[in-house]
Parts: C-alpha cells; structure tokens; sequence
C-alpha cells in the first residue's frame, strides 16, 4: 500500500471512531437496551464479586430466559471475554463508568475491523477497493451505531476478520501462522459462536492450498482443533448450570418462517435494503456480487458471501426477530458495496464516467441519508423515567436489596437500579420469598392494579408521576377495630 493510501486508511479509521463515539455517555436504555443491559451487567458484577470468567452473573434472577429460576444470576452464553475486557479497563481507569468502557472497546474492534477489511482487500483485490471497504464500514450508519453498543457481536467480527487477514496477507508460511490464526479464529467463536460463519474462506484457503500446499489435510486438522476445541469445551461447561442458558431452539426456524415470504421480505428487504443499505446502496452492492473476482482474490470473498447467507438461513428466526444479529454480515456487506463502488469509480468502455462517478457519489449519500433516517432513532431513550426510577432506587436502596423492577420482562429497567432482581412483576408473594426486598415501577398510578395492591399492603418510600419505590420488607400496619 503506497504512502497516499496510507494516509487515506488513517483518515477512514480516525472517522470511523468519531462517528462511534456519538452519545457514548448516553444511558444503557436506547435501542436493544435489554440485550445491551444483559452483557454490560457481566461486566459489572465482575467489578463487584470479582473476576471469574467461568461464573459469569448477571442481574436477572427469573425463569423467563432459561425457564428455570437463576436465584445466582447466571449468563451462560458467550464466553464473557469482551466483557472481562471492558470491566479490566473500567477497573484500572475508574474515571469512567464501565459502560463507556464496553464501548471504547467496541469502538476500538470496529476500528479494528475496517483497518483488516482495508488491508486485506487492498492485498487481495486493489488499494483502492480496500480503502472504499474500509469507508464502507466505517460510515454506514447501522455500523456505526451497533459499532459502538454493549455487544459481543462486534468484539467477535474483529477476531474472525483477524484470522482470515493472518491467513492472507502473512507471507510467512508455517506453523505460526497457522497457530496465530487458528487462536484468533477461536477468540470469535467464544465471544460468538455464530461468528464462525464469518471463517468459510479460512477453510477455503487451507483446503485449497493457496496458503500452505502442503500436508493440507493434516493443517485442515490442526486449524480445526485450535478454534473449535475451546469452543466446544466452553459448551460443556456451561451444561453445569442449566438455569443460565436462554432458551435458543426458537432461533433457528421458529414458526417454520425459513423462506417464507416474511423470511424475504424482513432480511433482504426490510434489513438488508432499507435499515443498512438506504435502498441506494443495493446499486453498488449488485454490481460487486456481479463482479468477476481477480485471480488473487479467488473465491475468498464469494465464501464470505456464502457464509453470510448460510447464517441467515441457519438462524432464520433470530435474524428476523432482531436486527442486531446482522453485525455478522458487516464485512460481507461492506466488501460487496465496495466491489461495487469500484467499478463506478473506474473507465468502462461504453459507460459514462462522469454518470458513473455521479452514480457512485449519489448511492454513497443516498444510502447514508436514508440509512440514517431509521438508525439515528436508535440513539433515542424513549422511557427516560426508567433512568430516573432507577437512580432513585440506587440512592435510597441498601447494595444487597434484591429488587422487582416491573417492566415487562425488560431487562434494562433492572440495570438502572444497579441491583439483581426481577425484571416483571407478578407472582409478589413468591418473589418475596425468593429474597426480594423493594419493588419499583414506572406505572405509579392507582389504574395500575399491581402497584395499588402493593401500596396498600406494603410500605411507600417514593411515589409521584413518574415512579414508585416500595419497600417489601416493611408491611403497613393495619389498626385494629
């Protein structure tokens, strides 16, 4: 890479860390805050009960995850690194919170991402088309957004593109490569499991012996084993506690939606072409599926490709009922538009260029304005009464109270008040029972049956518009007739 698309790359990264550090201050209770509350929950149960990366806790003790009451908080799923990260950092530099933490880290493997995509595809294809992959990534405002949440997906991207980057672009052809990117290779998988989607051209260049022509199977082998054994032993592990692994099955092919018009319509329209693409980008991103591949790149970045659709397939339910699952596909995505935008870029026999070049500018706006429209609510707290409650709750509440903080279910009401406990009210009686100490809603009011039930049998320390706290441990005394 000459000095000219150096210095472009360190401009493409420094934008892609400013744009992610929009509202990073912000409270866990925007877009997808319960999933984001769950995983920044780890980190700051480590800060308070230590670091035990093979215990990790969170604050939901209910059954509506597992099926199965977790009175210890269990949250067996992802093998807590990105987590143990971010609470590390917030330890050793307590100036800022741990959330802000767990999204400078964030923010740093999205960096990281777009500088490997750059390099990678310069290396395999052009300069050029590496720098625009790396733009790609680093602008698209769904990237930007979930490039700097409280999520793994993101930590895990970074490691699988690591592995593939070792394997093309490390000229050195032995063992240490092989090792160097095996371990990467199970870094993501730990982090995320359905990272591994991301690592078919990894297999295709050990298969191929495009990498090592030599002793194929046996590296095959060896690769296999370095990033899936932790992987498999980390599943194991975590069959020990049953009551901290969510329900998962429905992932897959929940009501039989694979390749049902619903199945079409919300992944290759809804999020594909709308949410990450702005309609505008599907122009470049046809033309860099359609794109013949240099005999360098051979089918490296159509096995990416591959992968990306195997996974909406494989987890056909969970990719429709959360946009968040698409962070897997960034670097598809951004490889094909930038494939895309290339060939606009550049001299075509029978083309307009300045129409090209137009087309190529128009679709780049275009796709980041649309995008945008839908993403940057995204930004937004719509309940910022919860941030309140939960405030409130933390200033007058004893650090081991175990609290119901009434939200449906939702998670990120329960965060707010820096307490385990409960997130859905119901069942009173034997929540108290279980060890719950104060209840907290942000549906005060008297038209709310629960909350009258409980302010008449139990004692009131803060009630007004916005919430009500209720301690459980203090029945009201009734005067006798």
């Amino acid at each position: 890479m000459k000095g000219i698309h150096r210095i472009a790359l360190f401009f493409i990264v420094i934008l892609c860390i400013s744009l992610r550090l929009y509202k990073i201050n912000g409270p866990v209770a925007d877009w997808h805050s319960w999933r984001q509350a769950d995983t920044a929950a780890v980190a700051r149960n480590f800060l308070r009960t230590g670091f035990d990366l093979f215990q990790p806790r969170y604050d939901d003790l209910s059954n509506i995850q597992s099926g199965k009451d977790n009175p210890r908080g269990y949250r067996m799923v992802e093998f807590p690194l990105y987590q143990g990260v971010g609470a590390l950092l917030a330890k050793a530099f307590p100036a800022l919170p741990v959330e802000v933490w767990l999204r400078l880290v964030t923010i740093g493997a999205s960096a990281g991402t777009v500088l490997l995509l750059a390099l990678m595809v310069g290396r395999l294809i052009d300069p050029t088309t590496g720098l625009l992959a790396g733009l790609v990534f680093a602008i698209l405002p769904y990237s930007m957004y979930y490039g700097r949440t409280i999520l793994p997906e993101p930590f895990a991207v970074f490691w699988a593109v690591l592995s593939l980057y070792i394997l093309v672009v490390n000229n050195r052809k032995h063992w240490l490569t092989l090792f160097a990117s095996g371990i990467s290779a199970a870094i993501a998988l730990l982090v995320k499991p359905t990272a591994g989607f991301l690592l078919l051209p990894a297999v295709y260049l050990l298969a191929s012996g495009k990498i090592f022509p030599k002793q194929i199977p046996l590296r095959l082998l060896a690769y296999f084993l370095i990033s899936a054994v932790p992987l498999l032993w980390w599943r194991r592990w975590i069959m020990q506690f049953p009551e901290g692994i969510p329900a998962y099955e429905w992932l897959l092919n929940n009501n039989g939606i694979r390749f049902k018009g619903a199945w079409f319509n919300w992944l290759f329209a809804e999020r594909l072409g709308r949410l990450i693409l702005g309609y505008w980008g599907l122009i470049p991103l046809g033309l860099g599926f359609a794109a013949t591949p240099s005999k360098k790149e051979g089918w490296v970045f159509r096995w990416l490709l591959i992968g990306a659709l195997l996974y909406w397939i494989v987890f056909a339910s969970g990719n429709v009922q959360h946009d968040y699952y698409q962070i897997i596909i960034l670097p598809v995505v951004g490889v094909c538009v930038a494939k895309g935008l290339s060939y606009l870029l550049g001299k075509h026999e029978g083309i307009n260029r300045y129409a090209s070049v137009g087309l190529a500018l128009s679709a780049i706006v275009f796709m980041c304005a649309f995008s945008w429209f839908t993403v940057r609510t995204y930004y937004w707290v719509n309940r910022p009464e919860i941030v309140e409650a939960g405030i409130a709750a933390d200033a007058l509440l004893p650090q081991n109270a175990k609290v119901i903080a009434s939200y449906n279910g939702d998670t990120s009401f329960l965060y707010q008040t820096k307490r385990q406990g409960w997130p859905l009210g119901f069942d009173i009686d034997k929540k108290i029972a279980a060890g719950a100490t104060h209840y907290v809603t942000v549906s005060p009011s008297d038209n709310d049956g629960e909350t009258r039930d409980l302010a008449s049998r139990f004692t009131v320390l803060v009630r007004n518009e916005r919430y009500a706290i209720i301690d459980l441990t203090k029945p009201v005394q009734r005067s006798a007739r």
